[in-house]
């Protein structure tokens, strides 16, 4: 792994996890400690890969390496970025994990079926 890669990674997860959305804040609560059926959820966590044989990353909202499972907070800005969406999920599907998108207004608005869903794919 390239060591200034994982550097830029690791302080943009410490960034990230600082200014974290009121809904990512609101759904971390339910995930975090191994509260969700037991399963670890890291937040804020980076996905390393090559992209045209250079070293990159995403970070991902949340992270279940058991079920190797992605979830992606899409807020306003992701109606204009679909594209960006789109290959980021590819590039993480190429890695052999899954990712599941959720709108803010959901979380906000349906926390519960949104756990739901969740559930449905963990257990």
């Amino acid at each position: 792994m390239n060591k200034i890669v994982y550097q830029k990674a690791t302080e943009a997860c410490r960034e990230l996890r600082k200014r974290s959305t009121p809904s990512e804040e609101k759904l971390w609560t339910v995930l975090r400690n191994r509260k969700f059926f037991g399963k670890k959820f890291l937040r804020q966590h980076p996905l390393f890969f090559e992209y045209v044989h250079n070293p990159s990353f995403f970070i991902t909202d949340f992270y279940c390496s058991e079920h190797k499972l992605a979830l992606e907070i899409d807020g306003k800005s992701h109606d204009y970025q679909k594209d960006y969406d789109e290959l980021h999920t590819h590039i993480i599907n190429s890695l052999g994990i899954n990712v599941i998108r959720f709108r803010n207004d959901e979380i906000d608005n349906d926390l519960t079926g949104v756990l739901k869903r969740l559930e449905d794919i963990l257990t």
